[in-house]
């Protein structure tokens, strides 16, 4: 048929684009003319295709139709005219022309909502069952014949523009091209519209869309839907007036707690909480508004309503830039009268329309990687630099949600004010435990109390797991690329760096370590790792295997390694922050999800990285960090059916059990870094100068509580007395002190607990017959010092031969001179094999040695030099898997093999 579409809007487009396909001859468009010199969709796609395109400002004057722009419509000799959405008045002579008459798109079931406004009156009434009508056009008041209707539900918070969505568009367009086949065909009905049930309502204008508060929540909730977006419900509150969107019913859990927001007229006062502003009808139900319009036009979430400005504008990276410039000429194009685009350039003051809306999310898609943003986030966002800030904020993962809120502890020390998280970190959010429970976390340097934590509970754990199986299966951090997070774990360890001086403190603070150490080795290498593992991200790859083919086919096998998903990862206190970043950041990087457990101590530091986190725009849900107890957390993750994987740093029995319970819930993966009593061999032919500075290091290295520490040491006898002065001359030049203080070198140990088994530890020495050097008493001052100790004449049955003391105390032992087998022999009588080291000048006796060390680490004239690019883990009852470099990814990657047959 030859076919005029009469009408606008993008939907006018689609059922012009549609007709097409379908095989008719559109013989010409009529749409609205030009506004701010933009032309409507429908005459630009039409204009493309070579189609005429007329814009009449008007069809007709005083009620007669124009003779002239009547003539040029029926120069075309139309069929039959489609008017799909048509803001103007067409006059009869239009509409009776055709052969076969006029239909035309209505959104509603007529002849229910009669009227411009059918959609809104839609959702005002609470009408259970939406839908729209073609109908044979009329002279204007929606009463003709009905050809076609299609109904759909209408959901409990559906709004003009889900629902349009949804349903009224889509398959609108496709109602459209149907009711045209029927007229085709010769089968289109004419079904007079009954009366009864009828109803029209006006216009919906913003001076009458005012909230009337005398009515039940159910009603308010549907007024302020059915004014969601245009012309918006309002209502006057603290000075001004205030227009709510994103209302619903749904209010299960929520308690009305929070700043009290009184509203004249009003049944009782609104109430600002976290989730947004809670309303309530005058049957005492409540609903809640997500977002609140401000008079100025500016939108907010309405959790935020009574706090300031945000002030806290993200960094663009030099990437995000260009992604802003590309998106600044996006607007351009959009806003051809706005000379430039500014960040204060508003996009509706600017001229924008609904329509734009639309075309600037499908632009931001296009440029954006497929970036999927809400119409919502556009109106949330209306000035350039709010919509740049906006978009970053998505790019980098973070859901649209309000601020996350957090209530820091404060500490004025170190020339600086520490802010420390205390809450549990679930899903995004800093969170009380289960029943608000709590404990202290002691401050080693003198015995305070630093704060009050919560302590995780059973029920918090499987909040935090479902939190990251959701974030995984369902979030952002899956779909994003692997360079894309790669970009996330470089900007979160960029926030690392510049908080390294407050984490450093936190560090000596909760853990006691020294402040200088603690920069340079528990965030400095924490920093280190992440940036390494970021550049992992976008180098997992499989490979592709040579099979035996299938004649007469062909085969293809390749492999791809996977994240495994939910991952669990319990961590030590003798380094808080650098354990959860040498396990973390693998784990991220191979693309799972984690919920951490940092040791019961030394909860601070792992808290504040939380923080961070969110900074650094990783989704919700992907880290979520439990302090509590490891017979409660621990335990539950070890036991929980949708955790897939454990890494344990720890005592060898824990790991054991860990490893056991793992075994008995679902086969998880586990890795295990456990106990050690790492051997440090030193020989007459070493430099012994660096023998004695590294074999100090190797022992009193972070108050010894270091886990590769050298727990044995076997000197040469030739050379063993020398070494020994060497030593305790060493040890006594130590500063213990505040580790906070720039010339302490040796700080107070973690915990009391672990106080009195350093300082039982000795005694059992002492009564064993090992000489006692020097130290092995407490300090005489508040706090948990404990002195630096030598033990010489340590012989292998002794317990401090054969047992870690995970302190600063120095286990001697001679061998013979020149008997290199019989000492490998009594280093390698023991169960663990987490390091080793040997000092020599010869390098084929430093050959043989770490060929016959069995542990998982040797160290040759030098100790603790472990780094991120080299792997780390144990033999024996050490433990098994590895920590950093390459393949440290394996442990939270699982390998799935493909074959095609072609």
């Amino acid at each position: 048929m030859k076919i005029a579409v009469i009408g606008q809007s993008l939907f006018g487009q689609e059922v012009y684009s549609h007709l097409r396909k379908d095989g008719h001859e559109i013989v010409g468009v009529f749409t609205v003319p030009d506004k701010d010199g933009k032309a409507d969709p429908l005459g630009l796609e039409a204009e493309k295709d070579g189609v005429r395109v007329f814009k009449f400002p008007r069809w007709r004057a005083k009620g007669q139709a124009l003779p002239d722009v009547v003539a040029k419509y029926q120069a075309l000799g139309a069929e039959l005219n489609v008017l799909p959405f048509c803001s103007q008045f067409i006059p009869m002579e239009v509409i009776n022309a055709p052969r076969h008459g006029s239909i035309i798109y209505h959104p509603s079931l007529l002849p229910r909502h009669r009227g411009a406004s059918a959609i809104n009156w839609t959702l005002i009434h609470g009408d259970k069952k939406g839908g729209f009508t073609i109908f044979w056009a009329d002279d204007g008041l929606d009463t003709g014949d009905l050809l076609l209707q299609k109904e759909c539900e209408v959901l409990p918070d559906d709004t003009v523009s889900t629902l349009y969505n949804r349903f009224l568009f889509p398959e609108g367009v496709k109602g459209m091209v149907q009711a045209v086949r029927l007229i085709a065909q010769g089968k289109a009905p004419r079904h007079p519209q009954p009366e009864e049930g009828a109803t029209y309502e006006g216009i919906q204008k913003k001076e009458t869309a005012k909230i009337n508060w005398a009515q039940s929540a159910e009603d308010i909730h549907n007024w302020i839907r059915g004014n969601d977006k245009v012309p918006g419900a309002w209502t006057e509150a603290c000075g001004q007036k205030l227009t709510f969107f994103n209302s619903t019913l749904n209010t299960a859990g929520l308690m009305p707690e929070g700043d009290a927001l009184p509203i004249p007229e009003a049944h009782r006062p609104g109430v600002v909480t976290k989730a947004g502003l809670i309303l309530f009808g005058n049957d005492d139900r409540m609903l809640l508004v997500k977002n609140i319009q401000l008079e100025d036009g500016k939108m907010i979430p309405a959790a935020n309503f009574f706090r300031g400005a945000d002030s806290s504008a993200l960094e663009l990276t030099e990437a995000e830039q260009a992604t802003a410039e590309a998106v600044r000429s996006a607007w351009k194009r959009i806003l051809p009268n706005v000379p430039e685009v500014e960040d204060a350039t508003d996009f509706f003051k600017s001229g924008a329309a609904s329509v734009d809306v639309v075309r600037l999310v499908e632009e931001v898609k296009e440029l954006c990687g497929g970036l999927e943003l809400e119409n919502e986030d556009i109106y949330m966002a209306t000035a350039f630099g709010d919509f740049i800030q906006l978009l970053v904020r998505r790019l980098r993962g973070e859901d649209g949600e309000s601020e996350c809120v957090i209530d820091h502890v404060e500490k004025s020390v170190n020339k600086m004010t520490v802010q420390m998280p205390h809450q549990l970190f679930i899903g995004g959010a800093f969170v009380d435990a289960e029943g608000a429970k709590t404990y202290d976390t002691i401050n080693p340097t003198d015995g305070s109390v630093i704060c009050q934590v919560s302590l995780a509970q059973v029920s918090d754990v499987d909040k935090a797991v479902a939190a990251a199986k959701d974030a995984f299966e369902n979030g952002q951090w899956g779909k994003i690329s692997a360079r894309d997070r790669g970009r996330l774990l470089y900007r979160l360890a960029d926030l690392m760096e510049q908080h390294q001086e407050e984490l450093a403190t936190i560090e000596a603070l909760d853990a006691g370590a020294v402040y200088t150490l603690a920069l340079k080795t528990h965030v400095g290498m924490s920093i280190q790792t992440f940036r390494y593992f970021a550049g992992w991200c976008d180098k997992i790859q499989g490979s592709t295997i040579p099979i035996n083919q299938a004649r007469p086919n062909r085969n293809l096998t390749l492999t791809r390694k996977e994240p495994i998903g939910v991952c669990g990862i319990v961590i030590p206190w003798n380094y808080p922050l650098m354990m959860l970043a040498w396990k973390t950041a693998a784990c991220l990087a191979a693309g799972n999800t984690v919920v951490i457990k940092p040791a019961q101590v030394t909860p601070l530091t792992a808290l504040k990285f939380a923080e961070l986190t969110l900074k650094a725009g990783i989704p919700k849900g992907v880290v979520n960090i439990l302090p509590g107890s490891g017979s409660l957390v621990g335990q539950r993750l070890s036991d929980h059916p949708d955790v897939r994987k454990i890494g344990f740093t720890g005592s060898t029995e824990v790991g054991k059990h860990i490893m056991k319970s793992c075994a008995l819930s679902n086969v998880k993966k586990v890795s295990l870094e456990l106990g050690g009593k790492s051997p440090l061999l030193i020989f007459a032919d070493c430099d012994l100068n660096k023998a004695v500075q590294m074999g100090v290091s190797s022992v009193f290295f972070n108050k010894g509580e270091n886990c590769i520490a050298a727990g044995r040491l076997f000197v040469e006898d030739s050379i063993h007395d020398q070494f020994v002065q060497r030593v305790v001359e060493e040890v006594r030049k130590m500063k213990i002190g505040n580790p906070l203080d720039r010339d302490t070198n040796h700080g107070p140990q973690n915990h009391q607990a672990h106080l009195r088994k350093l300082l039982e530890y000795c005694q059992r020495g002492v009564t064993e017959g090992a000489t006692l050097v020097c130290g092995g008493k407490q300090v005489p001052r508040p706090g948990f010092f404990f002195e630096p100790t030598v033990f010489t004449d340590v012989e292998d049955h002794m317990f401090i031969a054969k047992e870690e003391s995970f302190g600063p105390v120095m286990i001697i032992s001679r061998f013979a001179n020149g008997d290199i087998d019989g000492v490998l022999s009594r280093a390698n009588a023991t169960e663990f094999g987490l390091a080793s080291g040997v000092f020599t000048r010869d390098l084929s006796k430093a050959l043989y040695i770490s060929d016959k060390l069995d542990a998982g680490t040797v160290f040759v004239n030098t100790y603790n030099k472990t780094d991120v690019a080299a792997p780390f883990g144990g033999f024996k009852q050490s433990g098994f898997g590895k920590d950093l470099g390459e393949a440290a990814l394996n442990e939270y990657l699982r390998i799935k093999t493909v074959t095609f047959e072609y």
